[in-house]
């Protein structure tokens, strides 16, 4: 296996901003604001943060499914902002998605094999027959039966339509796909199936994932770096094993304290953060965490903190990171 840091970047990020219109007013939301980082072929790069910190309207902006305000999104070298419509749908061979909901991202009215099949039919790949063999594989890979082709969407569990939705995906060989929080929706048996099933196929495949997902006990088990947002701006960024044992940044620290112990015996100290996410209409000046952070001091309302190396290959965006800091029986250390 080649080490990720031999591996060649399929996707680069830089300085992405999208910004929504708030109707009757000159205000925007800002949704994502100044996120760059990269992904290497084969890795999997988890992006994890409370609901509505902007994660998944990154993923959709890198398939340009929403356009981007600014900034640049380089695949495979080349900046796909800007590309004309018939660039895109070649380029979109070769990214793909797999939606958070499994009910509402299958058409009701089509068949399995229609579902899946679609992408093929829609770039002009193989005839029908081709199609229906091609349709039956992936059914297989995905771990159902091909007989299944013929039955419709609502005679599906919700897990059973995720892996339809798994097959639709790998329909073109895409080498990324953006992973929208796919197993928040199921239970969670279903959720470590659905996980296995997706490491199986990055094996099989030579697949890269971005894994947008607020379950940080399923990032720490698929990804092998993590990428923490809050408030539209990424916060923290390096290893998954580094982030888990040693969190930097106040904000993923309290992320972290909130996973649960799967010992009654033993108790994690909670880091609880005081008041609410700050609108990203009008978010706080300075370090938007600010606002909640235990640690926050008068600078932190002036400077914007760089994402910036803490330690080996650990990037954070904190200007309190490097002092001996006691929060709630943690640290932050350089």
């Amino acid at each position: 296996m080649i080490a990720a840091s031999q591996k060649e970047t399929l996707l680069e990020v830089r300085n992405l901003v999208k910004h929504f219109p708030v109707d009757g007013s000159d205000d925007v939301v800002q949704a994502v604001e100044d996120v760059s980082f990269s992904v290497k072929s084969g890795e999997t790069l988890g992006l994890v943060g409370e609901s509505g910190c902007g994660k998944s309207t990154v993923g959709r902006c890198l398939l340009r499914l929403h356009e981007p305000t600014s900034g640049e999104v380089l695949f495979e070298g080349k900046n796909i902002v800007g590309l004309g419509n018939s660039e895109m749908q070649t380029l979109r061979r070769e990214m793909q998605i797999i939606f958070q909901d499994p009910y509402a991202s299958l058409n009701p009215r089509l068949s399995v094999r229609s579902i899946v099949a679609e992408p093929l039919k829609i770039h002009g790949i193989g005839d029908k027959a081709e199609r229906n063999n091609r349709v039956a594989d992936l059914l297989a890979k995905v771990g159902l039966d091909p007989k299944y082709g013929d039955r419709y969407p609502h005679e599906f569990s919700g897990g059973q339509r995720q892996r339809i939705g798994i097959a639709r995906a790998l329909a073109l060989n895409p080498k990324l796909i953006i992973c929208d929080e796919p197993v928040s929706a199921l239970d969670v048996s279903v959720q470590a199936q659905v996980v296995n099933l997706l490491q199986e196929l990055q094996d099989d495949f030579g697949l890269t994932y971005l894994f947008i997902s607020h379950g940080l006990a399923v990032v720490e088990h698929i990804s092998d770096r993590v990428a923490v947002m809050y408030l539209g701006k990424i916060v923290e960024i390096c290893a998954a094993a580094d982030l888990y044992a040693n969190p930097m940044h106040p904000y993923s620290q309290a992320l972290l304290s909130a996973i649960p112990v799967p010992d009654p015996r033993h108790k994690r100290e909670r880091i609880v953060l005081r008041g609410d996410v700050p609108t990203p209409i009008n978010p706080p000046s300075g370090c938007r965490f600010r606002t909640r952070c235990p640690i926050a001091i008068a600078p932190c309302a002036e400077i914007v903190p760089e994402l910036r190396e803490v330690a080996p290959n650990h990037f954070a965006a904190c200007i309190r990171i490097g002092e001996q800091t006691e929060i709630a029986g943690t640290h932050i250390a350089s």
